[in-house]
């Protein structure tokens, strides 16, 4: 008969399918996780929550074989698994989707999910038997996607189901969803729950690694809390709050700061009917907007709707078609990445793996990298090391960058400490302007309200804030004025103190007509 166990006081009446054991892994002066034991039984869903950088990420993927744990081991229905084998991961039932997906885009669904499952001298591809257990798989699951369609032109969400059905195809019994919201909308991440729900009622067992208390919340039987590399606590999601979480996962309690009123400065951008045309098609239809030095304006809208090339545009990576754009009263031309770095523009990009980092410089190489010309980093073509390391320090002191230290890989780096990295290298010596594109996508609590809190900083002490976010809450907080982007095309402003939920998604449904005339003349 099966006896009860427990890791750290919530009980679970049945045999465990998995049990990690003591498991301890240091990289370098960084122990990512130090002496972790936790179960999962059949049919459960636990969330595995902590701040960014706790060793989430890390105990997962030594479970799925990817890292060798230092110290301790993995036992997979009381049979212990091989340490750093993910084929012995896989053919033991454990399947792993990651946050950035590991699919190729020029290939089919079918082909994707098909890739590693046959041998290297096969002598025919088993392409009819293979659609027949994939339209299997997706009809038990409800996760519909059609077989033959390219990777590459399927939305965010449907290429997430592709890694799902990918890892059910290898015959996964414990799957590994590793942030699974963080790129989804809203929607999305509903659907995607209700599914993880019903896999679960079928038998599979589950973690998610996640730093959301509402979906923890709703999503988990039990959660499992991690900060700094330890496990700190363990609950059933019925017999706790977002609040102890919160104040679980950092080790103290979470707020967020508040807005304060202020009297904005001299305008210090403006756009007057800006078009921006590629491919084709116009990415931003005559818009115009006035960012005003010492004030947040908040842009909101369904992703796709032109935000990534209006951050484009004021990073200086996309050029504009037509219109006007005016930077102190100036009239300017086209902005290159030089231009905008001159002109004391600072940008948090959308992608920081892609636009924000280089992955495999050094952390105090990309804290330099967009002023690497700058005396203060360089002379006669030669880059000064010791200063950049020094500028480094000062960034992973002041914007609590945790990780490592300034000759590190940026990539070893959480995301949200490689977004930390991001806000100080902008930061720290304050901008005129600062395009922040999501600035808190991706981040636990308390990274956010530290974020937030640098963000309203920098509003306090002169700069201008254009904050690009579909996060309504988020804009509501930060902004002084608001416009919504539809279509490429955007709203008349709106005064954030007398926004609302329902007003700022209408106007995000391109609804704006009752948008009062003394808006528009801000």
């Amino acid at each position: 008969m099966a006896a009860p166990f427990s890791s750290g006081g919530v009980a679970v009446m049945t045999e465990p399918v998995l049990e990690i054991v003591g498991v301890s892994k240091r990289f370098g002066a960084n122990l990512a996780n130090d002496d972790i034991s936790m179960t999962l039984a059949k049919g459960e869903v636990v969330a595995l929550l902590g701040e960014n950088g706790a060793g989430k990420t890390t105990l997962m993927s030594i479970l799925f074989g990817h890292y060798v744990p230092d110290a301790g081991r993995i036992l997979i229905d009381g049979a212990e698994l091989p340490q750093g084998k993910p084929r012995a991961a896989i053919r033991a039932g454990v399947g792993m989707v990651h946050q950035h997906f590991s699919l190729a885009p020029n290939l089919t669904v079918l082909e994707n999910v098909m890739t590693g499952t046959e041998g290297l001298w096969s002598w025919r591809s088993a392409t009819s038997a293979a659609r027949k257990k994939l339209l299997a798989i997706s009809e038990r699951f409800g996760l519909q996607v059609d077989p033959d369609a390219r990777l590459g032109d399927l939305s965010v969400g449907e290429q997430q189901r592709v890694e799902i059905l990918k890892a059910l195809y290898n015959d996964a019994r414990i799957l590994i969803l590793d942030e699974p919201t963080a790129v989804l909308t809203n929607i999305e991440a509903e659907r995607l729950f209700t599914t993880l729900k019903e896999m679960a009622r079928q038998g599979l067992s589950l973690i998610f690694i996640s730093h959301k208390l509402d979906e923890v919340m709703a999503a988990a039987d039990r959660i499992v809390v991690l900060r700094a590399g330890r496990m700190v606590a363990e609950r059933r999601a019925s017999e706790t709050s977002k609040a102890e979480l919160a104040e679980l996962m950092v080790g103290h309690r979470v707020t967020r700061p508040v807005r304060e009123p202020s009297t904005p400065g001299a305008v210090a951008l403006e756009a007057s009917g800006v078009t921006v045309r590629t491919g084709g098609i116009d990415r931003l239809k005559s818009i115009s907007f006035r960012l005003h030095q010492g004030e947040i304006l908040g842009i909101i809208g369904v992703s796709g709707n032109g935000q990534a090339a209006l951050a484009h545009l004021l990073s200086g990576t996309l050029a504009r078609s037509s219109g006007d754009l005016r930077l102190f009263g100036e009239v300017v031309g086209n902005l290159g990445v030089a231009d905008v770095v001159d002109a004391g523009i600072g940008r948090i990009p959308e992608d920081r793996n892609h636009e924000g980092v280089i992955g495999e410089m050094a952390i105090w190489e990309n804290a330099v990298l967009e002023r690497i010309a700058s005396p203060a980093f360089s002379r006669h073509g030669l880059v000064n090391r010791k200063a950049g390391i020094a500028f480094a320090r000062e960034i992973i002191d002041g914007f609590d960058v945790r990780g490592g230290g300034p000759a590190i890989r940026t990539r070893l780096l959480s995301g949200g400490n490689m977004q930390k990295l991001i806000l100080g290298r902008s930061l720290y010596r304050r901008p005129r302007i600062l395009i922040a594109a999501q600035p808190a996508r991706g981040l636990d609590e308390g990274a956010v309200a530290a974020v937030h809190a640098r963000l309203l900083e920098a509003r306090r002490q002169g700069t201008a804030v254009l904050l690009i976010s579909e996060d309504l809450d988020e804009v509501i907080a930060l902004a002084d004025r608001i416009q919504a982007i539809v279509g490429g095309r955007l709203s008349p402003p709106v005064d954030a103190d007398g926004a609302d939920a329902r007003r700022l998604g209408l106007m995000m449904a391109g609804e704006w007509q009752e948008t009062r005339e003394a808006d528009h003349a801000i």
